[in-house]
């Protein structure tokens, strides 16, 4: 039951929006007001896709508590623009600065809407919050964090380029605020090296729609790498910045909408691209060619010994040209697997055996490592090499052993002298007891002596 001071509260909230409120809906129907309390860090807000980080608390009109993060003295966390929360909040919070703390009243179509969310939220409420804008940043598209995205501009629908796509997107790159790069270009998702076109952008491709525009902020790796691009006075190890608008693009066609004819045909063509690569040291770019033909063959079966026998060699050269890759870029445990892969298809291969040696030597698994190595010559008694190999890592696993021994030994030395500093403490404590013991003694016999003189007294 509603009283007349709930009433009060809901009519004095609603014209003090209604005063000071900020229409800040897209479409300005006012579904969302909002009053600034506290400024925030003049600067950057919020974009599409960004991680924000914040605290709130909720309430309904009569002021009766909803939810508060600051209740669980924990932050709460979102992608925005994402359907992550409620409209409400996908709508403002993109308009606050770092440190803002701001009041939002939100129309029920912004909130919960006609269901409302039951128990502590009746159907069709009106919400006020309490947000404070903690921090934010762009969207990682790496487990590493090389390539961090931030949407300036939505795309539109809900399809994005392929690996093999034709994209045409117009570029403007900048490294240490220097404008290096401005210009439109079309070029292969996969293949945007033989446009000049960093890692980074390429591989950002397949999380764009059409006519999204997005900020990418390029580690190194992703960039230029070590080798920097002199001709644009790009120094090595350079982090960048790119501005990228998908302007169109047409999709590769996707594994299910070809036959195994046309897989085949089109490994030829895609191993001989990744092969360039590799030999020109673009290594990650190979790596992406590679794995488009597993992608492709790796659940095919042929008809007939013949396509067959195409399927395994073409997965074959990829997975130990991939084991290849990984090694060069000391990415170990991808080497094992990818050997491990061949090694399912061919027990005896060589350089499987061999290239999984070398990644186990690299981790410090020696016995595994010369467990390879020994099958290799079991395969190729003439691998000289391998038995290189064997003898490096015999030698390893002595330099271990040696160094276990001093470790050891330092061990039971310190345990020694600790054991002994601790005996030589007993000691002491034992002769202080014996002389206290003594003096004790002493005292209770002079104490009996005047004892018994008194009792002769």
């Amino acid at each position: 039951m509603t009283t007349d001071q709930d009433l009060s509260v809901d009519q004095s909230a609603v014209a003090l929006f209604a005063v000071k409120g900020i229409d800040v809906t897209s479409s300005k129907d006012k579904g969302v007001l909002k009053i600034v309390k506290v400024q925030g860090v003049d600067g950057d807000r919020p974009m599409l896709g960004d991680r924000v980080t914040l605290h709130y608390t909720g309430k309904l009109l009569n002021g009766q508590k909803v939810d508060s993060s600051l209740d669980r003295k924990e932050p709460f966390s979102f992608s925005l623009g994402k359907g992550q929360v409620i409209k409400a909040w996908d709508s403002s919070v993109m308009t606050m600065q770092k440190g803002e703390v701001c009041s939002l009243l939100c129309r029920p179509d912004y909130a919960y809407g006609a269901p409302g969310n039951p128990p502590k939220v009746p159907p069709n409420s009106t919400l006020l919050f309490e947000v404070e804008l903690l921090d934010f940043q762009g969207e990682m598209l790496t487990e590493d964090g090389g390539i961090m995205r931030r949407i300036k501009t939505k795309g539109e629908g809900f399809t994005n380029p392929n690996d093999g796509a034709t994209v045409d997107v117009h570029l403007e790159g900048r490294c240490e605020g220097q404008l290096f790069d401005s210009r439109d270009v079309c070029f292969i998702v996969g293949e945007a090296q033989d446009k000049g076109v960093p890692l980074g952008v390429d591989r950002a491709m397949e999380k764009m729609q059409k006519g999204e525009c997005c900020l990418l902020q390029l580690k190194s790796k992703y960039g230029f790498g070590r080798e920097g691009k002199p001709e644009l006075k790009i120094g090595p190890n350079k982090d960048m910045l790119y501005e990228v608008t998908l302007r169109d693009f047409k999709k590769a066609k996707e594994s299910w909408e070809m036959d195994l004819k046309e897989k085949l045909e089109l490994s030829v063509e895609v191993k001989h691209k990744g092969n360039q690569y590799f030999k020109a040291g673009f290594l990650q770019q190979a790596i992406i060619q590679y794995q488009r033909i597993v992608s492709w063959l790796e659940m095919e079966c042929g008809v007939g010994e013949e396509q067959q026998r195409k399927i395994q060699e073409f997965l074959l050269l990829s997975q130990l040209n991939l084991a290849l890759c990984y090694l060069r870029l000391q990415e170990f445990s991808h080497v094992v697997d990818n050997c491990n892969k061949v090694i399912e298809l061919d027990a005896t291969n060589e350089k499987a055996l061999y290239r999984r040696g070398e990644a186990r030597l690299c981790r410090n698994e020696f016995s595994l490592a010369m467990a390879d190595f020994r099958q290799v010559l079991q395969v190729n008694p003439l691998n000289r090499a391998a038995r290189a190999q064997i003898t490096i890592c015999q030698h390893k696993v002595r330099e271990h052993q040696e160094r276990d021994k001093k470790i050891y030994a330092n061990m039971f030395q310190k345990f020694a002298e600790h054991d002994k500093k601790v005996s030589e403490f007993h000691g002491m404590n034992e002769k202080c007891m014996d002389l206290e013991f003594k003096v004790l003694f002493r005292i209770s016999l002079c104490c009996a002596g005047w004892e018994a003189e008194a009792k002769e007294g």
